[in-house]
């Protein structure tokens, strides 16, 4: 069986708007996180977030789209999208062929528009241009009609780890022969439907989160949009890949609809799983992209999930402490973030560390650092317990 490689990446977030951009930022330790300058929330000004500072208009002006009911979220996958294919060369007649799989993931789709659609119906009697564009499938079907994409088309919602599980079908599709190529990743934008649902369950932290830390006090909300392009390894010859798809591994420890069991059975059982796939020994593992959050109950399971799995936890860090958590875009730009890692053989740091948590006394990455890098592990645990665990490796 062919490896699955990985020949394009597109990237925006916080820290950039494009790969370079966010290249350039985690090198240097950027942190993108700030108060909301764009994003119309009553709590703009007490909460921060990783918000991309490029308006609607000025986006829509620079991707070409005149299309009223475009929103935000499918600006964002579009920008990124475009990079992940003009990166790697795709030529319009293979992306437009029914063995071109696209698969999106996504939490907020549409539901950013939520007001404006509310005062549309209120208002006009033929109905509002962003109806169309409300669910969750409608960025994927946005990107499907622009490039007219004709092979297998879906999209993921497993809460934080959407994004993950995508790469991971994406791979699979190819791995059983249902496409020679797939355009996977995941979008979100900041919207008042999930900063006041993450406000309700009170792990929203009015400063900068502190993944891993003893006082950390909750997460920053984030936005933004990244995808990668899977092809097969023979099919490839002409090209130098970033790295290829080592392993995957997708659990759940059906414990509680938004938090981790005690001893981390979900994260435990994806990581394992993975290293299983790619038939790697955990010491083999170089680093560890870790899902992070900066809330209570995630980083003390996570490090006890990583404990259980490494004799020795290799060096991790959180991107998250840089973004902001993006949802369903978070796996996608943090294997993206990772796969640079890898390809330029150094690990960036998790910011606002000061004291480890007293149970595990692990310590994030806290200064760029140059490293022979051979396997690197993305992991992405969400809601529900849906944990999903990747694993990169050098071509």
């Amino acid at each position: 069986m062919s490896r699955v490689v990985v020949t394009g990446l597109g990237v925006i977030s916080a820290l950039g708007d494009s790969v370079f951009s966010n290249h350039d930022a985690l090198v240097k330790g950027t942190c993108g996180i700030s108060t909301g300058e764009l994003v119309k929330s009553k709590y703009t000004e007490s909460l921060r977030f990783g918000e991309v500072k490029i308006e609607n208009e000025k986006l829509k002006s620079l991707l070409g789209i005149s299309d009223p009911s475009a929103t935000r979220t499918s600006l964002l996958a579009l920008h990124a999208l475009n990079e992940a294919i003009k990166d790697c060369g795709l030529d319009v007649a293979l992306i437009s062929g029914y063995d071109t799989a696209l698969i999106g993931a996504s939490t907020v789709g549409g539901m950013c528009q939520t007001d404006e659609l509310y005062l549309d119906a209120k208002s006009e009697t033929v109905g509002s241009a962003f109806m169309a564009s409300y669910d969750c499938a409608s960025v994927t079907l946005f990107l499907r009609e622009r490039y007219g994409i004709k092979g297998v088309t879906n999209t993921i919602n497993t809460a934080c780890s959407s994004s993950a599980n995508a790469i991971k079908y994406g791979t699979q599709l190819i791995n059983n022969g249902y496409a020679k190529r797939a355009i996977v990743g995941g979008v979100d934008s900041l919207a008042k439907f999930t900063i006041n649902g993450f406000n309700s369950l009170g792990i929203l932290s009015p400063g900068f989160c502190r993944p891993f830390d003893k006082d950390r006090n909750g997460l920053n909300l984030g936005e933004g949009a990244a995808f990668l392009v899977l092809e097969r390894e023979e099919d490839v010859k002409n090209k130098k890949p970033y790295c290829y798809v080592a392993g995957y591994c997708n659990s759940n420890d059906a414990f509680h609809p938004s938090s981790l069991s005690e001893n981390g059975e979900g994260p435990y059982r994806a990581m394992k799983g993975a290293l299983d796939l790619a038939s790697l020994a955990p010491a083999e593992i170089g680093f560890i992209g870790t899902h992070g959050t900066g809330t209570e109950n995630n980083d003390e399971v996570e490090s006890r999930a990583m404990m259980r799995i490494f004799e020795k936890v290799p060096p991790f860090a959180s991107a998250k402490s840089k973004i902001g958590h993006t949802l369903g875009a978070s796996a996608a730009v943090e294997a993206v973030f990772s796969i640079l890692a890898l390809q330029h053989g150094e690990i960036y740091p998790s910011l606002n560390f000061s004291n480890p948590i007293e149970s595990t006394g692990l310590r994030p990455v806290s200064v760029t650092q140059k490293l022979n890098l051979r396997h690197v592990m993305s992991n992405s645990f969400g809601f529900g317990g849906n944990c999903t665990s990747l694993i990169f490796s050098k071509a």
